[in-house]
Parts: structure tokens; sequence; C-alpha cells
């Protein structure tokens, strides 16, 4: 198993290396070309000067393409590798243009930097493709052994299958902790068949059992993948202190300090003030799209809960019909609704409905990143089943979020919440960089947009979740 890891992070680094090496000959063609005939930089740099400048850019690529996920490969998606190296490709260069703009002391034009950049995301979609395909033939999927401990497996299943490349489940096995426990033999026996996979997963195992299955598989070397507790999430966000010669986690019930809120504040209301002047052009066809359709209001505004549970008005662009709910009753769009409208179904699709909540986050009603704002119907019935719901609410709610991104619209509210709940427990500015970029993704994958399924709108755990995480 070490062996083969350290083949993987091999393979892995030698390929972003390359395709870095490559991307930056690239621009270094255009920098001799074309940007080093101006007199101020031929003076400053000479002979091993223009390597050094093209060194500099090589590692500004390569910090870029690791914080933005591209060393995942074997990971991540093609489409979510090639979309991570245009991130890259896009923050490198606007970083290398600033320095051409200081050592020009002008603005020089950006086109022959812009065509290299067509150029170097070309070849990004080839070697993307290769070196994925590359590594699925070296490298086979996961023989995995599924340790399972609720039905709800059946769920989890289907999206195992869509990884095929990634993972295939040989052997499922559910784990009862009374019977296990207290029969000494089996469990010795499901120890003993865990020795015959590279990899295990425990999905929902009762904890008394996964604390006992995971020291075995972490001591044999065996992979293990682990469907995480809440109290597995948050514990992952705490400062470890060495108050006494035993390690000793530390966990604030007030995940933001008074820093970090300000920090956030000052972009939410910086960004929401510069995309309400950019997008004004979209939001007014919007409107007038909306209007011309069937002559009703434009906007809407919905009683939702932020920080606290603190209740605001949420402005949003009206994408179904008038009274979609006229006889009182919350509920969240299913497939193929029939109270979306035409004119609706495109402004969700492409997330325009949400622009009106630019004036929500800059009144300070939202943050652009965090939980989603639900409705308090909504957390009243999630809540009765997941008490733990009520936490997303430690942060404002946010125009984007972890859920929104590495969820879908018909994720289950527990899994939504786990998500919500790691971003909590592991804010920083950098993280909420991350995911506004990433957030650009989201509006050309359909699937995020779904909605929930007819019959699914009820919250997906049941009462035992609360008595075995207390």
């Amino acid at each position: 198993m070490k062996n083969e890891d350290t083949r993987k992070r091999l393979y892995t680094l030698a390929s972003v290396l390359i395709g870095v090496i490559i991307q930056t000959v690239i621009v270094f063609f255009v920098w001799q070309g074309y940007y080093n005939s101006t007199s101020v930089i031929r003076k400053i740099f000479v002979f091993r000067g223009h390597y050094f400048i093209m060194f500099i850019y090589g590692i500004v690529l390569y910090l870029f393409n690791k914080g933005n996920g591209s060393l995942k490969i074997g990971y991540l998606k093609i489409v979510d590798l090639i979309f991570s190296q245009l991130i890259s490709n896009i923050c490198a260069n606007l970083v290398f243009y600033l320095e051409l703009c200081l050592l020009a002391y002008g603005f020089p034009s950006p086109i022959r930097l812009l065509q290299a950049m067509v150029v170097q995301n070309i070849f990004n979609i080839i070697w993307v493709i290769l070196i994925t395909k590359g590594y699925q033939r070296t490298f086979p999927p996961h023989q995995v052994l599924l340790l399972f401990g609720k039905d709800s497996v059946k769920e989890f299943l289907p999206k195992l299958e869509q990884r095929g490349d990634k993972f295939t489940v040989c052997e499922a096995i559910k784990i009862d902790a009374v019977k296990v426990k207290g029969n000494p033999e089996l469990c010795e026996a499901i120890k003993e068949k865990m020795t015959h996979y590279n990899t295990v997963m425990f999905w929902d195992l009762p904890t008394i059992m996964r604390n006992e299955f995971l020291k075995f598989a972490y001591g044999k070397g065996i992979r293990i993948y682990v469907m995480p507790k809440i109290s597995d999430i948050i514990l992952t966000g705490s400062e470890q202190m060495h108050f006494f010669d035993s390690p000793l986690l530390l966990t604030r019930s007030n995940p933001l300090t008074f820093e970090e809120r300000c920090m956030k504040r000052l972009m939410d209301i910086v960004c929401s003030l510069l995309l309400l002047i950019l997008t004004s052009p979209i939001m007014l066809l919007a409107a007038v799209a909306i209007k011309l359709y069937d002559g009703g209001k434009v906007l809407y505004k919905q009683v939702r809960c932020t920080r606290d549970q603190k209740e605001f008005y949420i402005y949003k662009f009206r994408s179904m019909v008038e009274d979609a709910e006229k006889d009182g009753v919350a509920r969240l769009a299913t497939k193929q609704d029939s109270r979306v409208t035409p004119i609706g179904k495109f402004i969700r699709a492409t997330r325009i409905d949400e622009l009106p909540q630019l004036f929500n986050i800059f009144m300070g009603d939202m943050s652009f990143v965090g939980p989603r704002p639900e409705r308090p119907e909504i957390i009243q019935k999630y809540s009765k089943e997941i008490p733990e719901f009520a936490y997303r609410t430690k942060v404002k709610a946010g125009l984007t979020g972890y859920a929104q991104i590495f969820g879908k619209y018909n994720t289950n509210p527990y899994d939504k919440l786990k998500l919500d709940l790691y971003y909590i427990e592991h804010y920083s500015f950098r993280m909420d960089i991350r995911l506004i970029i990433q957030t650009i993704k989201i509006v050309f994958v359909p699937e995020s947009t779904e909605g929930i399924k007819e019959g699914n709108v009820t919250a997906g755990r049941n009462k035992q979740e609360k008595k075995k995480n207390t």
C-alpha cells in the first residue's frame, strides 16, 4: 500500500510539473517575442534574468495549481481538473501581467498574453485527459470492503458506482453492534476478512464497532474511508492545546473570530457593490423578460433565517408562477416542478434568479459564502429529526457555500448539514476565495440545480442518529 501511494504521488507530481513546464515555455515565447521588445524591460533583464522571471512564473503557476486542486489527479473528475487548470492559468497570468505593468511603467497590451492563455488551455484539456486516462490504467480502482450499519447505504451505493474509476465494492457487510460485540468469533472473522482487501469503508457504522475496526485497519496499514458523524466534523476543526502532558482539543462554540468576521464583512461590502454594478444589465434583462412573460411581479421576497436564526427577507427574481404556495404550505422545488415558468427554468439554471441577493449581502443580512438560508418552517421540520440542523446558523447564511458546491440541490438535509459544518469548523478567508471561484463551475453543472425527488421532501435521517451521537 505504501509503495502504491508513493507511485501515485510521483505520477501526480511528474504530470503536474511537466504540464507547468510546457505552459511556462508557451509564455516564455510570448515574453521573448513580444513583451521583451520594450526598451524598459530589455534594459532590466539580460541573459539569465529572462529565465529567472520564467522560473518565478512557473512557481506561481504551480502554487495556484496546488491551491485549486489540480494535483488531485485520479480524485477529481476530468471536467473538474480542467476547470481547476483554467482558474490556475487565469490567476497566474494575471499576476504575470501585473509584473509586466510594473516593469514597463505602464499598461502593455494583454492581447498576446491572452493568446498564449488560449494555447495553454487547449494544451491543458488534452493533457488532463491523457494523464487521467493514464492514471486509471496504471492504478486500478480500490477493491473495497464496505462495512455499514444501516439500510441507508442503499442511497450511498449508487454514488460509489458513479466513481467506478476509483472504487469497486467487492463485498458489503451489515454490522449489528449488539450481535458483533457479543460474538467475539464473529468480530474476529470480520477483522480477518478486512486483511484480504486493500481498502475498507465504514458507512454509518455504530460508534462502538467503528472504533474497534478503525484501530485494527490502521494497525494493518489498510486504506480507510469513514463516513463522519456530526461530532467527528466538529472535532476536526478543533485547536490542539498543550496545557498538560496529554493533548487537549479545544472547540469554540463561536467558530469565527472577531477579526475573521470583520474581514468577511469587508469583502462582502466591496464585492457585492462591484457585482451590483457589473450585473445590472443582466438583472435589467431578466426583469423585463419576467414581466413580459406573465405580467406578474418581477421580484419576490421570502422570510429566511441567517446567523442565530435571525429572520430576514431574501430577494430573488421570481422563477415560479405567482401564488406558487397560496395554500401557505412551504414546499421545496421538485424535478419537473409545474410551478416553474419557462423563464424561471433558465434563470434558475444560470443562477440569475439569485442576483438580487447581492442587495441582501450589501445590507448585511447574508454573506457571499455560508450555509444556504432556509425558511423557518423548513428548519423546524428538519430539526424534529435532526436536532443538530440548527448548528448551520452559527454563521451568516450565504449566497454560495460548501454544501451548494460539493452537494446538490437534492442532497439530503443530513449530508448538507455535515458539509456546512465542515465549512464552519474550517473557516478561513482563503477558503472563502476558493469557494467563490468554484462557484463559477457549478453554473455549468446541471445536476447541481436539480430539484428533490417527489416524496423525498422530508429529512433523510431517523431519530436513532440522535441517540447514537449522544
